[in-house]
């Protein structure tokens, strides 16, 4: 608020009256998805947002000392990009304001199921909507069973504990009955799917832990290899530009920052001093390769991995080719990756003499190449190099600069992964501490083992379109298998024995056509003359919504109470808000009353409880801010703040843990010392006590023996095989598509969304000239070609053109360039707008859904990820057709 005349007073319930530059103002406390805001609001109505400063009543930073100088962050937040934009999001014209059903679908009559999709909708009341959704649940249920109701929310809701997916939408779906739609980890397939079976961390999908890296890279960081990582765009998870700080103090202490991507990301645009570019879906030969070098030339840590690594001299056998013929030399790694044998060497040998941390993805982990079909190899390959330079000790462990910060891990404030108001301790992280604090044994907590539900059936969310559209099979792992490495192997099947097929589809929240994989499948599914009954439940009219019977509108985060802390997930990722440089704990306040008639989820469920019978049970007498008050008791928060406080501040701030003992990440296990990191884990299987890694040999298993068990019981997997070795991408320039569809699409998650939150909608982000570009009135997606692929095919900078192959097509524009080499393009994943020129699933999409273009293939035959950022596809200039297919 810089050149502005501000004074504020408090006046309760964590607001200000604010007297700028003259006028009233009311300051109201919030936070969303890429950070804390002050909230400013006037008549009613949202006048801005901002990032939230500290005054002098907030506790001081921390101050880290390294190579004499003192580091220290900045006394505010930061916030992304789709959260600077999130007021036009609120008042988007996209936005449901009320009830509507489909104009031709009639439940008692005929439903038309061949038109959704097409048909137009028209408004009905509350009461109307209950009746036909509360019919149809009703009618199913006594039918069919209670799982023959499907439902899934979307990867990524709007903010807050109480609000969120694991919280109020398991308590009522639980109470309810249905079928889940397990999600797979979107953002780390390659490390739950792969890396989790060579080191585990099966409790944080497969990444490894991160605590005060931060302090260690300050003091002993020589070089960083940024491996598809590009923390600039992703800023690790949730955490908006907490970390750009230390990038720079990293660059300013010298450190060399190498970039190893088929894109010329940002980041790298930014502070890197070298690029490598390899051939989509061929990392993992680079990965070998700088093995190889270690190995011949012994600039490896050979002590280490003699007692800390499981099958490393049999794995070594292989990368020098005596098992297989096939030394994996730089000169092979030439042939596969395309770059050059000799920056391959000059990058082994350079890594293999600095104190050099890989930032193996944005997160420690993740990264696109972990979501591509190598991505299970590539994973393991990271793990295998880190190990081989003595993961752990002083200057060497795996971490992207985005986590690590020295923030009080004995606070205990929980993430929204830990199941908020559900108690479900099935399908969240409940059940670790949270559902005790939260509940106090008197009431009845809505559990899976305690409410007649259907949830003995989960399907695969990304197989939601066979389910419905009759086909049966069977697979491995259920989800996020974060109890045990073994869990990923569990079988399962569609049907399930003694349940019933899917017959309705209860659709929470944002699109997966824009998510997902091959997704005209999800278009076509609504058209199946099995699925009876769809109720969308979704704040803005895009994806998926027009493809329901009836819409129910849901309001946003800044139209409803709740609570959270910035950037904290932790059910998944213990303890990730250390990706921040402060922890702050947000009272999500209703800055404004919910437009129209659209209603918080909560209400929403509360609304349709009360009409099923089971309201007293799922409100226990409570709104939301009671609820929020109830969470908030159950924290360590009263510690420092009373809720009466805190109600009228609206946020605490953590203060720094000055008598915190510093556990670096993985040091504990360097120094073969019991683990003594604040991590949930490890859950270890070879020893007493805390030693040791969580698998069989408590070491890095280059031949992982939970695999090897799985072969030996017959399941043999050629893309996930019990040693790591190099395996060709099942799509990419190696394959027989390829020479039909000859460029490699890198399809990463997007720089100015957060998957589809902040796209489409008219936002202010369709104004970023690097994320839509207007061409005739309308806002199209971008795809990047290089210039020499681009002049073979007539394409100029600005063109619209056609990206296609068997799976559709997409319209998209231009933007012609350098920054992927020959044979690759890439355009970001996540689109939220579904706009096809013809049938829906059958014809050329010009929203920008590049998920279309992308494999439903399995990342291999018993692990059920998926792997989006591979796709062989063929561009063309666009000639305004809108190519049907069936």
């Amino acid at each position: 608020m810089q050149n502005e005349n501000v004074s504020c007073v408090t006046v309760g319930a964590g607001t200000s009256a604010c007297s700028i530059n003259g006028s009233q103002e009311v300051r109201m406390t919030n936070s969303s998805t890429g950070g804390p805001v002050f909230v400013y609001v006037k008549d009613g109505k949202i006048v801005r947002l901002t990032p939230m400063d500290f005054d002098e009543t907030d506790p001081e930073s921390w101050k880290i000392e390294a190579r004499g100088k003192v580091f220290t962050p900045p006394r505010k937040t930061t916030i992304a990009p789709f959260t600077a934009g999130q007021k036009s999001m609120v008042y988007s014209d996209k936005r449901i304001l009320y009830p509507m059903k489909r104009v031709d679908f009639d439940p008692n009559g005929e439903r038309n199921i061949q038109n959704r999709g097409v048909s137009g909708y028209e408004r009905i009341s509350w009461d109307e909507a209950a009746e036909i959704v509360c019919g149809e649940v009703n009618r199913i249920k006594r039918e069919y069973g209670p799982s023959a109701i499907l439902s899934t929310p979307s990867s990524h809701h709007l903010w807050g504990n109480v609000g969120y997916r694991h919280s109020t939408y398991f308590r009522f779906m639980n109470m309810m009955g249905f079928t889940y739609a397990d999600h797979n980890p979107d953002s780390w397939e390659g490390w739950h799917w792969g890396g989790m079976h060579m080191w585990g961390f099966s409790w944080r999908l497969g990444n490894p832990e991160q605590y005060d890296l931060l302090e260690d890279g300050l003091k002993y960081a020589e070089m960083i290899v940024f491996w598809s990582s590009d923390p600039e765009v992703n800023s690790g998870i949730y955490a908006a530009f907490e970390s750009t700080i230390r990038r720079k103090w990293l660059k300013d202490l010298g450190v060399k920052m190498v970039f190893i991507d088929p894109f010329f990301n940002h980041t790298a645009n930014w502070i890197g001093d070298k690029w490598f570019s390899p051939k989509t879906g061929t990392d993992h030969a680079l990965s070998f390769a700088i093995a190889y070098t270690w190995l011949t030339e012994g600039s490896y840590d050979k002590e280490y991995v003699a007692t800390h690594a499981y099958g490393f001299e049999e794995w070594s056998e292989y990368v020098l080719g005596k098992t297989d013929g096939e030394p994996k030399t730089c000169e092979w790694a030439e042939k596969e990756t395309g770059i050059p044998a000799c920056d391959i060497r000059a990058l082994a040998r350079e890594w293999g003499k600095k104190n050099t941390y890989l930032a193996a993805g944005g997160l420690g982990g993740w990264g696109g190449a972990c979501r591509a079909t190598h991505g299970i190899e590539w994973s393991r390959g990271m793990i295998a190099l880190a190990t081989m330079q003595g993961m752990g000790k002083p200057g060497s462990n795996m971490w992207s600069t985005t986590q690590g910060a020295p923030l009080d891990t004995e606070f205990y404030f929980p993430g929204y992964a830990e199941g908020g108001i559900s108690g479900d301790c099935d399908n969240s992280a409940a059940g670790f501490k949270f559902a005790w604090r939260m509940f106090d044994g008197k009431t009845t907590f809505p559990s899976p083992s305690n409410i007649n539900n259907g949830q003995g059936q989960h399907i695969p969310r990304l197989k939601i379109p066979e389910c419905i559209m009759g086909k049966e099979f069977q697979w491995s792992g259920k989800g996020f298998c974060g109890g045990d490495i073994p869990h990923q192997m569990h079988q399962y099947q569609y049907p399930a024995p003694g349940y019933s097929r899917i017959k309705m589809y209860w659709k929470y929240g944002g699109p997966h056509i824009g998510t997902m994989t091959a997704t005209n499948r999800y278009a076509k599914m609504y058209t199946d003359s099995e699925l009876d009954f769809v109720v969308s439940q979704s704040i803005w009219f895009e994806g998926e919504v027009p493809f329901a019977d009836v819409i129910l509108p849901a309001c946003t985060n800044y139209e409803r109470w709740d609570i959270s802390e910035f950037a904290n997930c932790s059910g998944y990722i213990p303890d990730n808000y250390t990706l921040c440089n402060h922890r702050v704990i947000s009272l999500q306040m209703k800055c404004i009353e919910p437009l129209g008639e659209s209603k918080s989820d909560y209400d929403i469920y509360a609304f349709f409880a009360k009409k099923l019978g089971f309201e007293g049970q799922f409100t226990e007498g409570k709104d939301e801010l009671a609820w929020v008050e109830q969470y908030y008791n159950a924290t360590d928060c009263p510690k420092l703040m009373t809720f009466a406080d805190f109600f009228k501040k609206g946020y605490l701030v953590v203060p720094d843990n000055t008598t915190r003992k510093k556990t670096v990440a993985l040091r504990w296990f360097a120094e073969e010392r019991e683990k003594d990191t604040p991590d949930w884990g490890p859950r270890c299987n070879n020893s007493v006590g805390y030693k040791g890694l969580q698998t069989q040999t408590g070491k890095v298993e280059f031949i992982a023996t939970s695999i090897k068990r799985f072969e030996e019981q017959g399941f043999v997997d050629e893309y996930r095989p019990a040693m790591h070795t190099y395996v060709k991408a099942w799509e990419s320039h190696h394959c027989e598509l390829a020479k039909k569809y000859p460029l490699g699409m890198l399809s990463p998650h997007p720089r100015f969304s957060m998957h589809t939150m902040g796209d489409g909608k008219d936002s202010f982000m369709n104004d970023i000239k690097d994320h839509r570009v207007e061409v005739d009135g309308y806002s199209y997606w971008i795809i990047r070609i290089n210039s020499e692929d681009a002049a073979a095919r007539g394409i100029k900078e600005g063109d619209l053109v056609r990206a296609f192959n068997d799976r559709g097509s997409v319209i998209l524009y231009a933007q012609v360039g350098e920054r992927t080499q020959p044979g690759t393009v890439h355009s970001y994943e996540s689109c939220a707008v579904y706009d096809p020129l013809g049938k829906p699933g059958c014809s050329a999409d010009r929203g920008g859904c590049v998920n279309i273009l992308t494999p439903d293939r399995y990342m291999s035959k018993y692990a059920c990820g998926m792997a989006p950022n591979s796709a062989q596809i063929e561009v063309e200039k666009w000639n305004g057709d809108i190519y049907e297919i069936y």
